[in-house]
C-alpha cells in the first residue's frame, strides 16, 4: 500500500475572491501510522476528505499527484471511487451520533458494507459483523448489533464506526478526530484499539486530531498543519525536539499535572507562518 499526495489544494469561492483552505499539501506514506495535527480550521479534515474526493460541492480540488497504489484518484470516476471507498480505503468519521444512520440498526450498517463490497449473503455478512464487533472489543456483539445508534454510548458508537470502516478489509484506514466526542478513558481505549488493529492487519493509518499528545502516542510520523499547509514533519518520538515555532507553541500551551503556572502560555502567531 502506498499513498502519494503532491501539491494538494482545496479552494472555496468567496465574495472577495477564491479562498485557499488547503495549500500545497504534499506527503507520501506506506503501511505506517501517520498523524496529522493542528488547530481547528487548519485544514486537516479537508485534506483527508480530498483524498477520498468527499468534499462539499462548492469546493474546488486540484493536485499535481494523488495516487493510491499507482491509481490516479484525480481522474477516477464516481463508480471507481465508490469501489475504493470502504473497500480499499476505510474512513472513520467524527462523532458517531451524526455519522451513523439513525434509522438503521448498528449491525445492519456494518453488514451492508460487506454485502456491497464483498458480495456476501445476508447470513455471511451478519456472522462477520458479529465477529468484527467482537474484534473491536465489544463484549456483547449480538446485542450491540441489534441496537440503534441512539441506544449506544459514545465509545460503543465509535467502535461500531471502526468496525464499519474495517468491514471490507481496507489497506488504508483514515480516522478523522475519532476520539473528539469521548471522555479521556474511552479515548485511550479507542486509540489502543486503532493501533492494535492496524498493526495486526498490516494496514496504513492516517489519524487526524488537534491533540498533540494523543497523536504522539499512536503515530510513527507526524505532519503539523497551520493555515492549510504543512509547516513541519517529524517522527512522533522527536515531538519534544520540534523546530517550527508553531509546533513549539502548541506544545508549550499544554497544561501539565504537577506544574504550577500563573497563566497558561498563549500561542502568538507570526504572519510569516502562513507564507512559509
Amino acid at each position: 500500500m502506498r499513498l502519494e499526495v503532491e501539491n494538494l489544494r482545496v479552494t472555496f469561492p468567496h465574495p472577495a475572491g477564491p479562498r485557499d483552505v488547503v495549500r500545497g499539501v504534499s506527503f507520501a506514506m506506506g503501511p505506517e501510522r501517520l498523524g496529522i495535527v493542528g488547530e481547528s480550521g487548519s485544514g486537516k479534515s479537508l485534506t483527508v476528505r480530498a483524498i477520498l474526493r468527499l468534499l462539499p460541492r462548492r469546493a474546488q480540488f486540484a493536485a499535481d499527484r494523488l495516487h493510491f497504489d499507482g491509481e490516479d484518484l484525480r481522474t477516477a470516476d464516481e463508480r471507481r471511487l465508490g469501489r475504493l471507498r470502504g473497500r480499499r480505503i476505510g474512513f472513520v468519521m467524527q462523532d458517531p451520533k451524526f455519522s451513523l444512520n439513525p434509522v438503521m440498526r448498528a449491525g445492519a450498517q456494518i453488514a451492508e458494507v460487506m454485502r456491497v463490497h464483498l458480495r456476501l449473503s445476508r447470513r455471511e455478512a451478519w456472522a462477520r459483523t458479529l465477529a468484527l464487533l467482537a474484534e473491536t472489543g465489544i463484549k456483547e456483539p449480538e446485542r450491540i448489533a441489534r441496537a440503534y445508534p441512539h441506544e449506544l454510548s459514545g465509545g460503543l458508537g465509535q467502535r461500531v464506526m471502526i468496525a464499519m470502516a474495517l468491514a471490507a478489509g481496507p489497506e488504508l484506514l483514515i480516522a478523522d478526530e475519532p476520539t473528539s466526542a469521548l471522555d479521556v478513558t474511552v479515548q485511550e481505549e479507542i486509540l489502543r484499539l486503532l493501533e492494535a488493529l492496524t498493526r495486526e492487519r498490516g494496514m496504513g493509518l492516517i489519524l487526524v486530531s488537534h491533540d498533540l499528545p494523543l497523536i504522539a502516542r499512536v503515530a510513527q510520523r507526524i505532519l503539523v498543519m497551520y493555515a492549510g499547509r504543512i509547516v513541519e514533519e517529524l517522527p512522533a518520538a522527536a515531538l519534544g525536539r520540534a523546530r517550527h515555532p508553531y509546533t513549539q507553541g502548541l506544545i508549550a500551551c499544554l497544561p501539565r499535572l504537577g506544574e504550577e503556572r500563573a497563566r497558561l502560555v498563549q500561542l502568538v502567531r507570526d504572519p510569516a507562518w502562513r507564507a512559509g
